[in-house]
């Protein structure tokens, strides 16, 4: 098998196998792009599927539509056009400041420059298992665009892709102070290759750097839960408020939270989700993105149920069997665990006094930090392989898949269009239920 996967690449790619994986390891920044960090390195891209490739190319201005259509929802929900809950569900453990800025006029049309899904290639298509509006990656995945293409390979976005879209979300800004706290240092060494690479007008600071320039850019590399944390944000907060620097991500938590996939399937909304999303736009984003539940303990009528899960109160979810339990409960932002695969719980891989605490701890936290339910719909089984330096050989790894668009977007208000940069694959062995980076995963780019 092993001698399959070798000649596969060989003949598909026309190159050595052994000589890229080792060009890709020796090419490797001296300080690493994850601090800490380890992963397998794959001789070639991940190959999509033209068809995928292209419903992920046409995916980003879907996601900003969406964005910008949540950012409307909770305005009118606050302005009393739209039901009060929303507004209040999301802004559940926030303290007072964060909501001002949120609601603020300066940032009222705001939404994230970079958009990143986290899809998860299942045997039905894909499904997308959350937004991410702080995203790391972005460093790293340039950097795979880079390296790789200089083996050989062709990449989804080209080698610069990753590092133009980037570079394009400020504008006419200079210079722009990556902000990077110290909750997020893991990813600081990618975030100072990536400015390395852009020049000396991108430079990487630390939560103490306070010289802004007036009429320079910031992009925030901090959630906003870590802000006690973050002894400049507000004076960053400040100028960008003031219009005397440009801010990127907005200091707004709700796009921060995974509880926007259980309003997009909550029936009561499914009317301004029609008008304001259109017909297309919004079937399109239900056959992505599964059925999520906001975990609220509010008493329901003893007639009533809740849809879906056919149970009248969450504590009953505690008593499904371990069958009935293919559901992922995960705390739904503003949190430490609402990042990474912390504060993630799959129903079926639990046992009963665990699932039961994890439900438990759900209802309890909801005020403060509200989780969210999740049809879990499982990643199906691709092909990969990555190279043993210890034994210089390729090995086959039957693997599941996590796909990262990154997508940028540039330009002013409703001109502002998405652009994708690159994508990035991380598959883990096949008997890893939760896809996340580790040690035993495989990163690489991804190819047509």
């Amino acid at each position: 098998m092993a001698k399959a996967v070798t000649d596969f690449i060989r003949l598909y790619y026309r190159i050595d196998v052994n000589e890229p994986a080792k060009f890709i390891r020796d090419a490797l920044p001296p300080d690493g792009l994850f601090a800490g960090l380890e992963w397998k390195i794959a001789p070639a891209p991940l190959p999509l599927g033209a068809p995928l490739a292209r419903e992920i190319e046409t995916l980003g201005r879907v996601l900003l539509q969406f964005y910008r259509v949540v950012n409307l929802l909770y305005r009118k929900s606050v302005e009393g056009k739209q039901p009060e809950w929303v507004a209040r569900w999301l802004d559940l453990g926030k303290p007072r400041e964060l909501i001002d800025l949120q609601r603020s006029a300066a940032f009222k049309h705001d939404v994230p420059q970079v958009i990143r899904p986290d899809i998860l290639l299942t045997e039905a298509g894909f499904s997308i298992t959350e937004l991410d509006s702080v995203p790391g990656g972005i460093g790293l995945t340039g950097w795979l665009n880079q390296t790789y293409t200089q083996t050989g390979a062709t990449v989804i976005g080209g080698a610069d892709g990753m590092l133009r879209g980037f570079e394009s979300i400020f504008g006419e800004a200079k210079p722009v102070y990556i902000v990077v706290s110290e909750e997020a240092k893991t990813y600081r060494p990618e975030m100072e290759w990536l400015a390395a690479q852009l020049g000396s007008q991108f430079t990487v600071h630390d939560s103490q750097f306070s010289d802004l320039a007036e009429g320079s850019a910031v992009y925030r590399f901090f959630e906003l839960f870590d802000l006690p944390n973050v002894a400049n944000s507000k004076r960053i907060f400040e100028l960008a408020a003031e219009k005397k620097i440009r801010l990127t991500p907005p200091p707004k938590p709700l796009f921060e939270e995974k509880m926007l996939f259980a309003l997009l399937w909550n029936r009561n909304l499914q009317s301004f989700w029609r008008q304001e999303l259109g017909e297309g736009f919004l079937a399109r984003l239900k056959k992505v993105i599964p059925y999520t539940w906001l975990v609220d303990p509010t008493p329901v009528p003893p007639h009533a149920a809740i849809p879906g899960l056919d149970i009248t109160d969450w504590a009953q979810l505690k008593a499904l069997s371990q069958k009935e339990r293919d559901l992922i409960l995960k705390v739904s932002g503003f949190s430490e665990q609402a990042w990474g695969a912390r504060g993630v719980f799959l129903g079926s891989d639990l046992s009963q006094a665990d699932w039961s605490a994890a439900v438990d701890a759900a209802l309890h936290d909801f005020k403060q930090s509200p989780n969210v339910l999740q049809r879990f719909h499982k990643p199906s089984l691709v092909e990969t392989s990555w190279f043993d330096f210890t034994k210089n050989e390729v090995v086959p790894m039957k693997g599941r898949a996590r796909l990262c668009p990154y997508y940028f977007v540039s330009g002013e208000g409703d001109a502002a269009r998405p652009q994708l940069g690159g994508v990035l694959a991380t598959i883990v062995p096949a008997d890893k239920k939760i896809v996340h980076g580790m040690a035993e995963a495989v990163l690489a780019p991804c190819s047509i």
